[in-house]
C-alpha cells in the first residue's frame, strides 16, 4: 500500500516521528487493577475453537500507523491470527482433532487466570478482561445495562474508525467523510439508493421496533441505547487522552498538535444506517427482474416466443433437478417459483429501457465520471479515497442480482461422527478487511451469554458464534425478497407524461413521487490528494419503493421501482439476535429455529449441541398474489401487490415459518449459498448443475458413508475444497472426453491435454507445492484453465444464441469467477470464488453433445453445431488461443502484483480501511471468520 499524497509522505520524515512521539507517550484506556470475574458455564471443553484473520485489535494511533510506514510494525494483535489461518491452506492434509490448535483458537468462555492480558472497568457493573493470545474482550456485566454499554466500549477500543467510516456509507456521506476519490464516490452511489433514508426514516425504524415488537423490542432499543453510551464513551475518552485512531489525524478530522477537532456522536439512528450496509451486502435476494425481462425479450426475439422462453428457462434453473441442495431428504418448499398462468407481467417495450439517473450536478473533482453502481463492470479498479491499494471497490454485488453470498457450512449429525456428538465447520465468509467488518467479542450478563463475532457497529449481541452448550452460523440465502413493480406515470394537470414525470398512479390517484437528494462536497485530505468537489445524488422513491428504470409498456410511459420486504426494517432481525444470544430462550433445536425466525434477512442458519443439528432458512418472504411471476416485472395495481401490503411501514403478509426450509438431523448439512431445497427459487441465476457446494457435498457425502467423522476430518474436507478449482473438479472431464474423441496431433495441444489430465487426476488444486514457495504443483495447467475458460464459453454459446441474447445473459450470470478475477466485497484478491458462472450450462450442454442424460435442459446442444465433432473442433480452436496468450496477460498485475505471477493474481490480500496493512496470503475460498464445534454435553 503506497502513500497518496506528498503530505502523507512528509508525515513519514523524522520530524513527522517527532511529532508522533508525543502521541506515543500518551496514556491508552488504563487497565485497571482488578481480578477478571468468573467464567460462565460452558458445556464445550476442548471442543470449541475459531479464528478470525488479521487480528482483533483494528483501531491504530497516529504513531503507530507511521510507525508502521517507516518501520513496518503493527499494533498488538493486528495480525496474530494471520497467520495460523494462512496455514490451514497447507496444513490440513495431516490435520488431526490434536493439531486443531495450530491452526485455530480455543474459543471457550473465560479467560484463565494466567492468560489475562488486561482487566478494564469502564463503569462499576462491567469487566473487559482481554487474553493474552489475541487479545479478544469479554465482557462481563453485573447488569444488563452494563453488559451492553461494556460491548460498545469494547467496540470503540477495536473499531472505532471503522465504525465511523461504515455509518458514514449508510447514510450516503463517504465523500465528506473521507475524500472524495472516485471510488469513493462509487461505494456511496452503490449503498445510499438501496436505502436512501431520512433521518425521520431511521427514527421510525428505531420507533417501530421499540413499539411493535414487545418486551423483546424495548429490550433490544435499551440494549442498543446503552451499547451507543458504551462507544460514545470511548469515543470521549480516546479523544480527551488522545489516542483516537490516527485515520482522524489523516483525514482532516482532528489536528495532532492542538487535538482541535471532533468525533461526531454516535446516536443509535447510525446502527440503523449500519445494518442497511451489512444486509446490502449479506442479506438480500432478488431485484433483477428488469435483467430478466431484457433478457426474455432477447431469447423470444432470437427463437421465437415459445422456444425462446423454453430456452431462456434453461438458463434461467430456477428448480434444477441437479443443482446441489442443503435439504436432500426429500422435502419440498415452494416458494417464488413459475406459475402456471402469470398475471400481471409488466414487460417493456424493446429498447424502451433506460437506467434511472443518479448522480447529477459535478464539480471540480466530482466532474471525472464515476461509475455508474448499476452498470458498473465486473473488474473494477478498488477504492482510492485514503491509499493508493483503496477500501472498496464500487461493485460489490457483481451481475445483476448476484448479491454477494460466500459463506459455508459443514454439520455431521451425532449417527456418523466418532463421538456420538454432532460435528460443525461453519462460519460467514464476509470478505478480507483491515481491520474486519467482524470483531471478536464474549458477552456474559443477565440473559446474554455468547461468544463469537459481531458486525462492527451493531455488536450489542453476539451474531455469529456459540452459547453455553450450543453454537450457531449463517449463510446468505438469496431467496427472492425484492420485486419489481411497473408504476404508471402521469401529470397532475392532466397533460401527457413522459418517461420523466415524476408522478405516477398509486390505486387510480396521479401522486407525487418523493425526491430525495444527498448533496456532497468534499476538500482534499492528508491521505487523499483528490481535488475539491462535490456532486449530488437523486433518486425517486414511491409507495412500491425506489425508481430503479423508466421504460414504455405499449407505448406507455412507466418507472420500474424496486421494493425489498426488508426496507424499512433494517434492524427488525434485532430480536432474533437477542434470543439466539439468551441461554433462558434457546436450549435446543426448537427453541434455535424460533430464533432464526425472527431474523428478517435472507440467511440460512445452522445449528449444533451435543444431541441435534438443525437448519432453518430465515427472512421475511412477502406473500405474493395468485399468478405473479416474481422473476419479472409486474403492474404497480391492487391486484399483483403483496398480501396485505401496507405502504406506511412497508408491512405485508409473510410465508408462515412452516413454509421455509427447515430440518433437524438430516445426515449431514452443507451449505456454500447453493439452493436450500426443491422447489425453492433463490433470487437469480446460478443454481445450476455445478455449483461451488457440490464441493463440499461430494467429500461430505463420502465422509458419512465411511462413518467416524471427526472435528478434523470435516474440517479437511473444508480446507480441501478451499483450494480446488471448481472447473477443473467439475466440468474439465467433460471437457477432456469431447477433446479425446480423436487423438490430438498437434504436439502443443497433446502437451496441454496431458497437463490438464494430471492437474485432474491430482484433484484440480490450486495449492502451493510447499508452504511459503508461492508457486502451485500444476501451474501451467491452471494458467491454461483460466486463460481457457472464458473463450471456450464464448465460443460455444454466442454463436448460436447470438449477441444480444448471449450479452442479455452474460449481464445476469458473469461467466466466471476464478480467484484472479476482480469480484466480490473486496474485488481482486477477495478469496471467494466460483460462486456465479457457467460452469452448468457448459456441463449440462457437453453432456447433451456426448449423447448423455441432462435433466432441465433442452435436446438443443450451443456448443458448436451440437454434434460432437463441431464441439471437438470449437473447444481445441480456443483451447490453442489460450496457449497463445502469455502469463502476463492472464494476470495483468496490479498495485499488489507483478504481471505474470500466478500466486500474487490469486492472493488473499486484506483491504485496507485504515492506516495499517497486512501481508498477502495464499488463497483459501473459505470463510472469514471459522468455527469448529463439538459440544460433549448438554446442559
Amino acid at each position: 500500500m503506497r502513500l497518496r499524497s506528498a503530505r502523507l509522505r512528509t508525515l513519514t520524515t523524522s520530524a513527522a516521528l517527532a511529532l508522533g512521539a508525543s502521541l506515543l507517550l500518551a496514556p491508552g484506556p488504563g487497565a485497571a487493577a482488578a481480578e477478571p470475574p468468573p467464567a460462565a458455564p460452558d458445556f464445550c471443553g476442548d471442543g470449541c475453537a475459531d479464528i478470525l484473520p488479521p487480528g482483533a485489535n483494528g483501531n491504530a494511533t497516529l504513531a503507530e500507523i507511521l510507525s508502521h510506514r517507516v518501520l513496518g510494525t503493527r499494533p498488538a494483535h493486528a495480525d496474530d491470527q494471520l497467520g495460523p489461518y494462512d496455514a490451514l491452506a497447507d496444513g490440513y492434509p495431516s490435520l488431526t482433532d490434536d493439531k486443531l490448535g495450530e491452526f485455530f483458537g480455543d474459543s471457550s468462555f473465560g479467560v484463565e487466570p494466567d492468560q489475562v492480558a488486561s482487566v478494564t472497568k469502564p463503569r462499576d457493573d462491567v469487566t473487559i478482561t482481554r487474553d493474552k493470545k489475541y487479545g479478544v474482550p469479554h465482557i462481563q456485566g453485573s447488569t444488563r445495562y452494563g453488559t451492553e454499554f461494556g460491548a460498545g466500549y469494547a467496540a470503540g477500543q477495536d473499531r472505532l474508525w471503522l465504525i465511523d467510516l461504515f455509518r458514514h456509507i449508510g447514510r450516503g456521506r463517504l465523500t465528506p467523510f473521507a475524500g472524495g476519490a472516485p471510488s469513493n464516490q462509487g461505494l456511496e452511489q452503490q449503498f445510499w439508493p438501496q436505502a436512501p433514508y431520512t433521518e425521520q426514516d431511521l427514527e421510525r425504524q428505531v420507533e417501530y421496533i421499540r413499539n411493535t415488537q414487545g418486551e423483546r423490542g424495548r429490550q433490544a432499543m435499551a440494549d442498543a441505547q446503552a451499547y451507543i453510551d458504551g462507544l460514545n464513551a470511548y469515543r470521549t475518552q480516546s479523544k480527551n487522552g488522545r489516542y483516537f485512531p490516527g485515520e482522524y489525524v489523516l483525514t482532516g478530522k482532528i489536528d495532532a498538535i492542538t487535538n482541535v477537532g471532533e468525533i461526531e456522536p454516535f446516536k443509535v439512528t447510525d446502527m440503523i444506517a449500519l445494518a442497511s450496509v451489512v444486509g446490502g451486502l449479506f442479506g438480500n435476494g432478488g431485484g433483477s427482474e428488469v435483467e430478466s425481462a431484457l433478457s426474455l425479450l432477447a431469447a423470444q426475439n432470437k427463437y421465437g416466443v415459445e422456444k425462446g422462453s423454453r430456452i431462456w428457462e434453461d438458463f434461467r434453473a430456477r428448480n434444477d433437478p441437479e443443482t446441489v441442495q442443503t435439504l436432500h431428504d426429500g422435502s419440498r418448499f415452494p416458494y417464488a417459483g413459475k406459475p402456471d398462468k402469470a398475471r400481471g407481467t409488466a414487460l417493456p417495450d424493446p429498447g424502451s429501457v433506460q437506467r434511472e439517473q443518479l448522480v447529477f450536478d459535478r464539480e471540480g473533482g466530482a466532474r471525472a465520471p464515476a461509475k455508474d453502481p448499476v452498470r458498473a463492470p465486473k473488474k473494477l479498479k478498488p477504492l482510492q479515497g485514503m491509499y493508493d491499494d483503496g477500501v472498496l471497490p464500487a461493485d460489490l454485488f457483481g451481475s445483476a442480482g448476484q448479491h454477494k453470498g460466500m459463506s459455508n457450512a459443514l454439520l455431521v449429525s451425532g449417527r456418523h461422527t466418532a463421538s456420538g456428538h454432532p460435528v460443525a465447520v461453519f462460519g460467514p465468509q464476509t470478505g478480507y478487511f483491515a481491520p474486519q467488518l467482524l470483531m471478536q467479542q464474549e458477552l456474559q450478563g443477565p440473559g446474554i451469554s455468547a461468544r463469537g463475532v459481531s458486525f462492527a457497529g451493531v455488536g450489542m449481541y453476539v451474531q455469529l458464534g456459540r452459547g453455553q452448550d450450543y453454537a450457531w452460523s449463517a449463510t446468505s440465502a438469496t431467496q427472492d425478497i425484492t420485486d419489481t413493480y411497473a408504476v404508471e406515470l402521469c401529470e397532475p394537470g392532466g397533460g401527457s407524461p413522459t418517461k420523466q414525470s415524476a408522478h405516477y398512479r398509486y390505486r387510480g390517484t396521479c401522486t407525487p413521487m418523493e425526491k430525495l437528494e444527498r448533496k456532497n462536497a468534499w476538500k482534499p485530505t492528508v491521505a487523499d490528494s483528490t481535488a475539491a468537489g462535490s456532486y449530488r445524488m437523486q433518486v425517486f422513491r414511491t409507495q412500491y419503493g425506489i425508481v430503479t428504470h423508466r421504460a414504455t409498456i405499449d407505448g406507455k410511459p412507466v418507472a420500474y421501482v424496486s421494493l425489498r420486504s426488508t426496507y424499512r426494517h433494517e434492524a427488525d432481525s434485532i430480536i432474533g439476535f437477542q434470543m439466539l444470544n439468551d441461554p433462558g430462550h434457546v436450549k435446543d433445536a426448537a427453541s434455535f429455529k424460533k430464533a432464526a425466525q425472527n431474523i428478517s434477512y435472507a440467511f440460512n442458519w445452522f445449528y449444533a449441541d451435543s444431541r441435534d443439528t438443525a437448519y432453518y432458512n430465515s427472512g421475511a418472504n412477502p406473500e405474493r398474489a395468485d399468478g405473479v411471476d416474481p422473476n419479472f416485472p409486474v403492474h404497480a395495481q391492487q391486484a399483483y401487490e403483496w398480501r396485505d401490503f401496507d405502504p406506511r411501514d412497508n408491512t405485508s403478509a409473510q410465508t408462515p415459518p412452516a413454509a421455509h426450509p427447515q430440518s433437524v438431523n438430516q445426515d449431514y448439512y452443507v451449505s456454500w449459498n447453493n439452493k436450500q431445497a426443491t422447489d425453492y427459487t433463490s433470487g437469480g441465476f446460478g443454481m445450476g448443475a455445478v455449483h461451488r457446494g457440490d464441493l463440499l457435498d461430494d467429500r461430505v457425502k463420502e465422509l458419512v458413508e465411511d462413518g467416524g467423522v471427526t472435528r478434523a476430518s470435516l474440517t479437511r474436507a473444508m480446507a480441501e475444497a478451499a483450494v480446488t478449482d471448481l472447473r477443473g473438479e467439475q466440468v474439465l472431464p467433460e471437457l477432456l472426453e469431447v477433446i479425446a474423441a480423436e487423438a490430438v496431433d498437434d504436439p502443443d495441444l497433446a502437451e496441454a491435454v496431458r497437463q490438464l489430465e494430471a492437474w485432474r487426476k491430482a484433484g484440480s488444486p490450486r495449492k502451493e507445492t510447499a508452504r511459503g514457495s508461492h508457486a502451485y504443483a500444476h501451474p501451467d495447467a491452471v494458467r491454461t484453465m483460466d486463460a481457457w475458460w472464458p473463450r471456450l464459453v464464448e465460443a460455444a454459446f454466442r454463436p448460436g444464441l447470438g449477441k444480444d441474447l448471449y450479452d442479455a445473459l452474460t449481464a445476469q450470470l458473469g461467466v466466471d469467477e476464478a480467484p484472479s478475477a476482480g469480484h466480490g466485497p473486496t474485488g481482486a484478491h477477495a478469496g471467494s470464488a466460483f460462486q456465479y458462472g457457467w460452469w452448468g450450462y457448459v456441463d449440462k450442454d457437453l453432456r447433451t453433445v456426448l449423447g448423455r442424460p441432462a435433466e432441465g435442459w433442452s435436446r438443443t446442444a450451443h456448443c458448436g453445431d451440437g454434434t460432437l465433432d463441431a464441439c471437438r473442433e470449437t473447444l481445441l480452436t480456443t483451447l490453442k488461443q489460450a496457449l497463445a496468450v502469455p502469463a502476463s496477460e492472464v494476470y495483468p498485475g496490479d498495485a499488489s502484483c507483478k504481471a505474470g505471477d500466478q500466486w500474487c493474481a490469486d492472493a488473499v490480500i486484506h483491504r485496507p480501511l485504515g492506516g495499517i496493512t497486512h501481508r498477502a496470503i495464499q488463497w483459501q475460498n473459505r470463510p472469514t471468520y471459522q468455527q469448529v464445534v463439538e459440544f460433549p454435553r448438554h446442559r
